[in-house]
């Protein structure tokens, strides 16, 4: 290739983003009918009729005209879910980004792999006829039997349509308007004069069109159908680059999906009528320019031009325009080939499955760089390889590609049914285009591919070219090349996806497998990780009981992504567990927390030799975290943040969500203001979700508008969690996510004042007696006798202890929930510490006791003193026993 490698880092910088429309590349630049006529050239009409006509004629016989047509259903299914995937997600990695978010980072892989294979398999086929057009419109016709010469033709095309495509997309789609003009207009006219003289002048080879022609019924075996559609499929594959360059379309969400189902109609039209007015004044006849001539094969037209329009005066110039549009024909379409494989490599590097070299963009251009000349050069090395190797490149990469065709177009047909399944029951609309059709697309590539794959191109008497393969035997060349090239992918995408898969399993291990449903609130959460391979972050959410019934909510995020992100947020989860158990108030946790970052900073700063603290020393600095305690005794809610964490909040009586005014606190480890505590109270029944940036700034990059979004939704707050929770994702995670996001949603409850039984004492001796009778009297009315004797045990060695070492007034809580709870309160702030009493010591056994006939007990601390609580666990119901 000319460009060298130096001049492509100088001129490129990485791609701004991995979303959609985010990646640099240039907006606007086509529209409608510049995406059709891109989609259209993509196909190369005249050359694939030139290079696929014989073959299907091979194949079926007569019935040519209907295969062709047949070809057309599942390329407008598969039409269909390209239209209603972009629409909701409109990424130029197409099969790769919509495979990924619909079944995960592999089947996404190996759907951007499948592209990749497919084009540059053609790109062999395209240059190979590109170089016998050429030297054949230059009238060196013995060339063309000269496989060094057409190789080194081809090759230069591949270079000169590489550099068209590196120099923009608005030359790129200039250059294909004008093209395909001109390909369309020879083709009709050839299309019409052919008819024209086989009912006027009956040439030899001429035979009426028959109804027959169009019977499928008529082909004479299941084998030879199947050939015939597969080998009929590879004339439409192509449209697909509409959308591909959605990224660079008027309209992204719109417009590509319009382009490529007018694409696919238009070429139904085009080659029913051309395939027609072929057969009808060629015949499918063996010899001459019967188009069962195994000569011509591979190149049906270049025999018809002279025969058709004839070699005198203007014949003979039209029969040199049919095979000057042949050539420009395959020359376009090695140039829209490129633009797909480039962009799909583009997005895949831009998602981190690949080297992110290859997401350089332009800086002048706004074209992809990495991923256009690297995959030029892989077309010549590929090209030159299958050259060397196959008798006749032009059917070995037909056959080869048809099934990478199959593959990628039945994927991303599945990935459309998935994709949008829990919508699919809206209305019928979204069932019919996000499901049926789709889905039906997908069966029939998934037949084709494996009846092609395993039936037909398997048998070494199929094709030009067999393989030897151990333990299977002679093999055809066809299912080799094809079904090599996928397998290629299954070993490579293990390799590429491993820190993605590791990465993510790490992060759900460490997350809650599911939340256990408390008194104090229900809960329903949704973690979204990124599809990225290295893109799985830190993100996380937990809920933490903690004494009195309270619970303890936080959601998180880690800066970066890969496995030191997702170790990163188990260490600060389990510090979040740690602290939170110690029942400090948010805003002490935040700080404590801090610290732990920051010391853990210094300590590995240290260890590597820094003379300070560096800002990727430590992956937990600069984290974000928003932690609240929420009581269902009091109905009192305290939140606390680090950094941007945001919550939201809907009150049973208004229904709108709003965003609580929660004093800003520094991300942690980065020191500065102190955080705050922010206290309010929330009804019985209110709604609060707690969630991280990725959720709201998947879809848009506005984040007004994705809390906007969010909003609306949570405005719905009646409905079921779940059903919440799912509506969120979908709206606001639509596509490809690039950075993980955390939705937690919690509706509160309130504990009955059944449950809940308060004293209040003053500090004097005789006060121990009355509150073993209080306690003693409260159980027995909620039938709790078993626990009278230990209850009485802790009321009286926690009043004892409270009358003794503080001052003012006592309290005294029982609650009855999941345990029984027994709280006193004083105005103190000494913590007991548990001990062994030695032999000689006249105190120190009592809190000892207690430890040991309660479940777990512990210490908070409040503005005005501290309380002392301990669970015990409730009497379990006698077996019944049967009679």
């Amino acid at each position: 290739m000319k460009l060298s490698r130096s001049r492509v880092a100088s001129d490129s910088r990485l791609a701004l983003d991995s979303g959609a429309g985010r990646k640099g590349l240039k907006s606007g630049a086509l529209g409608l009918w510049s995406s059709v006529a891109i989609g259209l050239a993509s196909t190369a009409p005249a050359y694939s009729l030139a290079a696929t006509l014989g073959l299907i004629v091979a194949a079926v016989g007569p019935q040519a005209p209907i295969i062709t047509m047949l070809a057309f259903v599942p390329m407008l299914l598969i039409a269909y879910a390209y239209k209603e995937l972009n629409a909701s997600n409109a990424d130029c990695g197409t099969t790769f980004t919509w495979a990924t978010r619909a079944f995960g980072p592999r089947t996404g892989w190996m759907g951007g792999w499948g592209i990749i294979v497919a084009d540059i398999i053609v790109m062999a086929n395209l240059a190979e006829i590109a170089g016998i057009y050429s030297f054949r419109l230059l009238g060196y016709d013995s060339l063309t039997q000269s496989r060094v010469w057409t190789t080194i033709a081809g090759v230069v095309w591949i270079t000169v349509m590489t550099a068209i495509c590196y120099v923009g997309i608005k030359i790129s789609a200039a250059v294909q308007c004008w093209l395909l003009f001109i390909e369309v207009a020879v083709l009709v006219l050839f299309a019409i004069t052919a008819l024209v003289k086989v009912y006027t002048s009956s040439p030899e080879t001429a035979i009426h069109v028959s109804a027959s022609w169009f019977n499928p019924f008529h082909v004479p075996s299941a084998e030879a159908l199947t050939s015939g559609i597969l080998a009929a499929v590879f004339i439409y594959w192509g449209w697909d680059t509409a959308v591909t360059v959605n990224e660079e379309t008027a309209d992204s969400t719109r417009i590509p999906g319009r382009a490529a189902v007018i694409s696919v109609v238009l070429l139904l039209v085009l080659y029913a009528l051309v395939a027609t007015s072929a057969q009808a004044f060629a015949g499918i006849g063996s010899a001459g320019i019967g188009l069962g001539n195994k000569a011509h094969e591979g190149d049906v037209l270049s025999g018809l031009g002279d025969a058709v329009f004839g070699s005198q005066g203007l014949g003979s110039a039209l029969s040199k325009l049919l095979v000057l549009m042949v050539l420009t024909s395959a020359a376009a379409s090695t140039q829209t080939t490129i633009l797909p494989m480039a962009r799909t490599v583009f997005s895949m590097a831009a998602h981190k499955t690949i080297p992110s070299r290859f997401a350089r963009v332009h800086r002048k251009y706004l074209t992809p760089t990495w991923s256009t000349v690297s995959l030029g050069l892989a077309s010549v090395g590929f090209f030159v390889l299958l050259t060397a190797f196959s008798r006749n490149v032009l059917a070995d990469s037909i056959g080869s590609v048809g099934l990478a065709i199959a593959f990628y177009y039945g994927l991303t047909g599945f990935a459309c049914v998935w994709y949008f399944r829990k919508v699919l029951t809206r209305s019928r609309r979204d069932f019919l285009f996000k499901g049926l059709l789709p889905g039906l697309g997908g069966l029939l590539m998934l037949f084709l591919f494996c009846y092609a794959a395993f039936g037909v191109y398997a048998d070494p008497d199929y094709g030009e070219t067999s393989i030897y393969l151990p333990f299977i035997g002679q093999t055809g060349g066809v299912t080799v090349v094809g079904l090599g090239a996928l397998l290629l992918g299954v070993v490579l995408m293990l390799v590429v996806t491993r820190e993605h898969t590791a990465a993510l399993r790490l992060q759900r291990t460490l997350l809650p497998h599911r939340l256990p449903q408390r008194t104090a609130v229900e809960m329903a959460s949704r973690y979204v990780p990124a599809d990225s391979r290295s893109g799985v972050g830190g993100d996380w959410f937990d809920v933490i009981p903690l004494s009195g019934t309270r619970v303890g909510l936080v959601v998180g995020e880690v800066i970066g992504h890969g496995l030191l992100a997702a170790a990163t947020m188990g260490r600060l989860r389990t510090g979040v567990r740690v602290l939170a158990r110690l029942d400090l108030a948010p805003d002490e946790l935040l700080s404590r927390l801090g610290d732990l970052v920051g010391q853990t900073a210094k300590e590995q700063a240290a260890a590597q030799g820094a003379g300070g603290v560096r800002p990727g020393d430590d992956e937990a600095l600069g984290v974000t975290c928003l932690y609240a305690v929420y009581d269902p005794v009091s109905g009192q809610c305290s939140m606390a943040r680090a950094g941007h964490a945001l919550a939201a909040v809907v009150l049973p009586d208004s229904g709108v969500a709003t965003h609580p005014e929660l004093p800003p606190g520094p991300p942690l480890g980065l020191g500065g203001l102190p955080y705050e505590t922010a206290e309010f109270q929330l009804p019985r029944g209110s709604l609060v979700a707690l969630f991280t940036d990725g959720l709201v700034q998947t879809a848009v990059d506005d984040l007004d508008v994705g809390l906007g979004l969010l909003t609306e939704i949570l405005a719905q707050s009646r409905r079921p969690l779940e059903e919440l929770c799912d509506r969120a994702v979908a709206t606001l995670v639509p596509g490809p996510a690039n950075d993980d996001a955390v939705l937690l949603l919690v509706r509160t409850r309130m504990l009955d004042d059944q449950r809940v039984a308060v004293w209040e004492l003053t500090a004097e001796p005789a006060m121990v007696g009355n509150a073993r009778t209080m306690a003693t009297g409260q159980l027995g009315a909620w039938g709790l006798d078993e626990l009278s004797f230990t209850t009485e045990l802790i009321v009286s060695e926690l009043v004892t202890n409270a009358i003794r070492y503080a001052a003012g007034p006592i309290h005294v809580r029982l609650i009855r929930d999941e345990t029984l709870i027994c709280e006193v309160a004083d105005t103190g702030h000494t913590s007991p510490h548990l001990r062994h009493a030695a032999a000689d010591d006249e105190s120190g056994r009592g809190l000892y006791i207690v430890a040991q006939i309660a479940q777990q007990w512990g210490t908070r601390y409040t503005p005005t003193g501290k309380t002392i609580w301990v669970e015990q666990a409730l009497p379990t119901a006698p077996a019944v026993e049967a009679p």
